[in-house]
């Protein structure tokens, strides 16, 4: 008996609801109305009889015959026609005659026509009459269509009755078309909601690398899972954490993965989605948003991109336009500081420009933990590649530390973007399996370009780039501190006509005869030109650009130069991009212009001065790069032997092709 109770439950809780009944809507009583209204409108509100339909000449015809007994003229312009009860009797009209329901009664007309003119109609009855005397009278009658003048009448109010019920709804019902989407929704917060059961499924075990940030957000976890172990030591659990750090580091990732693993709502949007054109919306989304997350507490907020609303308050205000933007942050500051500790309800923010925002919003007691999320280390980058690698057909024993190796300074974006594109590549060559060399070849495509073999180039401009990109191998080679060449080419990639790859030491700090290693290395290719052609070009544009920007660094930022000495003019708090004027007087910036072309031209000679020595086995490997298009870093060593300066723990060479 249990068992049969227990199947009953079970069977009413699996019995599904029946889709396919239509739900009442208010709407089909309001078109059952409009509907009705229509009818008489078109009916007139008469009976449904209807006289046969004739013509003007068959009317006379009649009239002639002495058939019709009497004629009305309605409205003036539709003639009625009533035979005589002879002429009913007769075979032609009783063949006219409607059947069934809308057959005429003995009261109402046998036929019926509209006439065009009046008066012509007058004067032809009158002519007929008296040729034929005979004493058919005609009546004048003027019907009125009731329900269509009271339609008419009502019409107005019932259109103002019919808006005013539609916006009543919409409003008590929140909008139907999204938060935000309607007139009046516009105060409220574009939050999406992730339910923790159904859309936030990101884990820990999904983000690679940031083993430090994960371990600070490990703990905002812990503080929405067991707020009592905290809290009962006297404990308050934080108002928010602000993620800092470059794009593409995963700062949005590491957020929807502490919603995963607290299982908690998590509400997402953007710094943009507060403001809006109208005055007073951007406080009341934020108004809104931390109403919806109180009433799911325990939950979190993350705000991507927060600078759009966080900027410090009082700059650039030249004509008060960033005031809704500033009232905005003002309510953002209140409510961050307003809930109490136990709503637990925590704000994760995630921006690239701590420099810029308000120093009221990096206070304690609001966003309490300043987690930076750095780019990936050669070993996070190994980890976030098996992340990526895991759906990928990859070839039996794939490197993952050569691959880790190859990508410095990509971020976990990168290297999203490198394993996608080299499953692209594989593909397209018809390969059933993702191999090293699509990833080599990902790779460049990313930092170069496209490869443009199709480009018209002449044979005095290749040979130029050929001995522009040997220059660079040149100098790098010879140099101890410059970074170590895995290829060169002098294919076009994207804006480039050639380029020179190295692999960059990943250094925590520079010292100045490794950044002029870097600088002469650099200037190589212009240097190269000049040797060999006793002319320059416009090839060297990226690099001038490249030296320039670090020479200025030398002098105004790291204070690496002796007679500026050691001052800096960088400004972290990013107040100098407010100023029109410069941290130094006029004579300062006269030295530092000075020093920073002194620190140039130096390394352009020093690099005139290598390739001068060395003239000879440039020319054999811009040589063989013509011949080829493509050579490895073997290449130069049968030119000019081993590397003096190379590590021990040199990564995997790269296969010449």
């Amino acid at each position: 008996m249990a068992n049969d109770k227990k199947q009953d439950s079970r069977d009413k809780n699996n019995k599904k609801p029946d889709l396919k009944k239509p739900k009442f809507n208010a709407y089909w009583i309001y078109g059952a109305l409009a509907f009705f209204f229509l009818a008489f409108y078109f009916t007139g509100g008469s009976n449904m009889s209807q006289a046969t339909k004739t013509t003007q000449a068959e009317f006379e015809q009649y009239l002639r015959n002495g058939e019709v007994s009497k004629v009305e003229i309605v409205n003036k312009k539709v003639a009625q026609v009533y035979l005589t009860p002879e002429a009913l009797t007769e075979e032609k009209h009783l063949k006219n005659k409607p059947k069934g329901f809308l057959a005429p009664g003995p009261n109402d007309p046998n036929y019926q026509f509209e006439f065009g003119d009046l008066q012509n109609f007058e004067n032809n009855f009158k002519q007929i009459k008296a040729e034929n005397n005979i004493d058919t009278q005609i009546v004048w009658q003027t019907e009125s269509n009731v329900w269509g003048e009271v339609l008419v009448g009502l019409l107005p109010f019932i259109v103002i009755i019919g808006i005013w019920i539609f916006i009543m709804r919409r409003m008590s019902a929140g909008g139907g078309g999204g938060a935000g989407g309607q007139i009046f929704n516009i105060g409220k917060s574009k939050a999406k909601l992730f339910d923790e059961k159904v859309d936030v499924k990101t884990s820990f075990k999904d983000v690679a690398g940031l083993e430090g940030a994960k371990e600070e957000v490990q703990e905002i976890v812990d503080f929405l899972k067991f707020p009592e172990k905290y809290t009962a030591l006297g404990g308050k659990i934080p108002k928010g954490a602000l993620l800092v750090g470059p794009p593409g580091t995963g700062k949005t990732l590491l957020a929807r993965a502490v919603a995963g693993e607290a299982k908690v709502p998590f509400f997402s949007l953007s710094g943009s989605d507060f403001v809006e054109m109208f005055v007073g919306v951007g406080a009341s989304r934020v108004r809104d948003l931390f109403k919806q997350a109180k009433e799911k507490s325990p939950s979190i907020i993350f705000i991507d991109e927060i600078d759009a609303i966080g900027r410090a308050r009082g700059k650039s205000n030249m004509s008060g336009s960033n005031d809704e933007r500033e009232n905005t942050l003002n309510q953002l500051l209140t409510e961050m500081d307003g809930f109490g500790t136990n709503s637990n309800v925590i704000v994760i923010a995630a921006t690239n420009r701590a420099d810029v925002l308000d120093k009221a919003l990096m206070r304690a007691g609001r966003f309490d933990r300043q987690i930076y999320v750095d780019l990936p280390d050669v070993r996070e980058r190994k980890e976030i590649f098996e992340v990526h690698l895991r759906p990928l057909k990859k070839e039996e024993g794939l490197d993952t530390d050569f691959l880790s190796k190859q990508t410095p300074g990509f971020s976990g974006a990168d290297i999203a973007n490198v394993c996608n594109e080299a499953a692209l590549i594989a593909a397209r060559n018809g390969k059933k399996a993702v191999g090293k060399q699509d990833f080599l070849d990902a790779v460049d495509r990313i930092v170069g370009g496209l490869e443009k073999k199709n480009k018209i180039i002449t044979p005095g401009e290749k040979k130029a780039i050929a001995f522009h990109e040997a220059g660079h191998a040149t100098v790098s080679w010879m140099l101890e501190h410059a970074a170590p060449l895995v290829k060169v080419t002098i294919v076009p990639r994207g804006q480039s006509l050639g380029a020179a790859w190295y692999l960059p030491e990943e250094r925590l700090i520079v010292r100045p005869e490794q950044m002029l290693d870097e600088m002469c290395a650099t200037l190589g290719g212009r240097a190269a030109e000049k040797v060999i052609f006793n002319k320059i070009s416009t090839g060297a544009l990226s690099d001038l650009e490249k030296v320039t920007k670090q020479a200025r660094a030398m002098v105004t930022i790291y204070g690496l130069n002796d007679k500026v000495g050691n001052l800096t003019y960088y400004d972290s708090s990013g107040q100098s991009e407010y100023s029109f004027g410069k941290p130094y007087s006029e004579k300062t910036a006269e030295l530092i212009d000075k020093e920073i072309s002194n620190l140039i031209e130096t390394q352009y000679q020093r690099a005139i001065d290598l390739l001068e020595v060395n003239k000879d086995k440039l020319t054999e490997l811009a040589n063989v790069l013509l011949d080829k298009e493509v050579i490895f870093k073997d290449n130069l060593e049968k030119i000019f032997g081993r590397r003096p300066f190379d590590k021990t723990e040199e990564t995997e060479e790269p296969t010449t092709i």
